[in-house]
C-alpha cells in the first residue's frame, strides 16, 4: 500500500482527554488498517500552549517519538521535558499526559498497539 499524504485523513481533537486545545492528528494508518494490533499510527500535532489531559491506558499502550517542539510529559508520576529524538512509552494499565511548553506546533509520531489480553477480546 502507498498513501499520498492528501490521502491521509486529519482528526480533530478539541480538549483530547481534558486537555487545552484542539490537537490535530494525521492517520498515518487507519484503526482497520492495523488488522487488530492497535487503534492508532499518526502524527499527533498540538498547537502552543494545548495538551492532552493525563489519562490511564486499559488493554492497549502508546508510545509517543517527539519530531519537533518542546513536550512536558508525565509518564506514569514521572514529569519531564522532552524534545526532537526523545520518546516516551505508556503501558498498559500506566498513565500520561503531554503538554506543548513550547513556542511552536508539537508534532510526534504517537502509536497505541494492544496489549495481549486486548488481542484476545478482538
Amino acid at each position: 500500500m502507498i498513501k499520498r499524504r492528501d490521502e491521509m485523513s486529519i482528526t480533530l481533537e478539541p480538549n483530547l482527554k481534558g486537555g487545552n486545545g484542539t490537537t490535530r492528528v494525521l492517520n498515518i494508518l487507519e484503526k482497520e488498517e492495523m488488522h487488530g494490533t492497535g487503534r492508532l499510527f499518526g502524527i499527533s500535532m498540538i498547537p502552543v500552549g494545548g495538551s492532552i489531559g493525563q489519562h490511564t491506558h486499559d488493554g492497549d499502550f502508546e508510545t509517543y517519538y517527539i519530531l519537533e517542539g518542546k513536550a512536558l510529559v508525565n509518564d506514569n508520576g514521572n514529569i519531564q521535558e522532552l524534545g526532537p529524538g526523545d520518546m516516551t512509552h505508556c503501558q498498559d494499565g500506566y498513565f500520561h499526559s503531554i503538554e506543548n511548553i513550547g513556542d511552536v506546533e508539537l508534532r510526534y509520531v504517537a502509536v497505541i498497539q494492544y496489549s495481549e489480553t486486548k488481542k484476545d477480546e478482538i
